[in-house]
């Protein structure tokens, strides 16, 4: 277990801060892309957007991330500040945890143990061992990073520290300072486009490309003659089909995560404007659901993935299990 936790550390490290990185840079080219068609400067197309930004965020929660300050030209969101708080403390927790490792762990060291032995435990109940060993690391990172996200979203203040305005119905916060890193459509399509890359490895090298395309296109079961005809055209179509599918998983992963932690936001939003005056108590039974559905779009999102890598590896996971026995 001890080794285990070595080998799980540097992976971990490396995909939090690459997830971090895509969605930087995604947010750089979506604003560049509209000041260019603009014929601006970004700093000019933020302006002119402002006021309908403005507008909408009177209604609940801005749809996107508000930028909050630029570095050498490079817009910083609020955001981005989030899920790089949630990557420095997952840092800093597990090299505290590891630091000095004992044969009987205690504290840090025991809670980081038992996290990653029951998520290797329930994983390799799913995909085998060989294939657990294999991607271990990238869904025990997705999971503990989508989670930390979810839960750092909760904390008061997320969402409602920044710039604003008065109303007459009070100060409104039209540029908070933090927001839930999920709430963020471009870091959770970064993180599908990092497992769909993860993905298509994986693929390749349990399968080989040869039956990376029979597992698409080739016929399933003993037939011959007429019928075999008839089946190698059906699965013909059927794999055309599969490759749509395959290319829209992303998008799917990404939307499903993005939809839910926004929806979330939105309610507690709508709770604590509900009545004025009890909004630090109306909001307070729905923080505990919002911890749950934490856990939950975790898990999904980890789920999903590992299922989907299971579907394509599957046969090459049966096959290298069979002599261990």
């Amino acid at each position: 277990m001890l080794l285990r936790l070595r080998a799980l550390l540097v992976p971990v490290l490396a995909i939090v801060l690459f997830i971090s990185l895509s969605e930087e840079l995604t947010v750089a080219l979506a604003t560049e892309s509209k000041a260019a068609a603009l014929g601006t400067s970004p700093r000019a197309a933020e302006q002119a957007a402002s006021p309908a930004s403005s507008t909408e965020e009177e209604h609940g929660v801005s749809q996107k991330a508000v930028e909050i300050g630029r570095v050498f030209g490079f817009p910083i969101t609020n955001s981005m500040v989030v899920s790089w708080i949630v990557a420095l403390s997952l840092i800093i927790f597990v090299q505290a945890a590891t630091w000095k490792m004992k044969q009987i762990p205690s504290g840090a060291q025991n809670f980081l143990e038992w996290l990653v032995e029951s998520l290797y435990g329930f994983l390799e109940g799913l995909l085998g061992r060989h294939l657990v060993d294999r991607t271990f690391w990238f869904f025990a990172t997705i999971f503990i990073f989508i989670l930390s996200s979810n839960w750092l979203g909760l904390i008061p203040g997320v969402g409602t520290i920044g710039r604003g305005h008065m109303t007459p119905h009070g100060f409104r916060i039209n540029q908070p300072f933090f927001r839930g890193a999920n709430a963020d459509v471009n870091l959770t399509l970064a993180m599908a486009l990092v497992f769909f890359a993860c993905w298509i490895f994986w693929a390749l090298r349990e399968i080989g490309p040869l039956g990376f395309l029979k597992e698409l296109f080739a016929p399933k079961g003993e037939s011959a003659g007429l019928l075999k005809v008839v089946l190698v055209v059906v699965f013909f179509v059927v794999g055309c089909l599969e490759i749509i599918s395959i290319l829209f998983r992303p998008i799917s992963l990404s939307f499903r995560l993005y939809g839910n932690t926004f929806a979330g936001e939105n309610m507690l939003e709508t709770m604590a404007n509900l009545v004025p005056s009890l909004g630090w108590l109306i909001p307070v039974p729905f923080y505990f659901l919002e911890l749950l559905v934490g856990v939950v779009q975790a898990l999904v999102f980890m789920l999903l993935t590992a299922v989907f890598t299971l579907l394509m590896c599957q046969r090459e996971e049966e096959g290298s299990a069979t002599p261990q026995h």
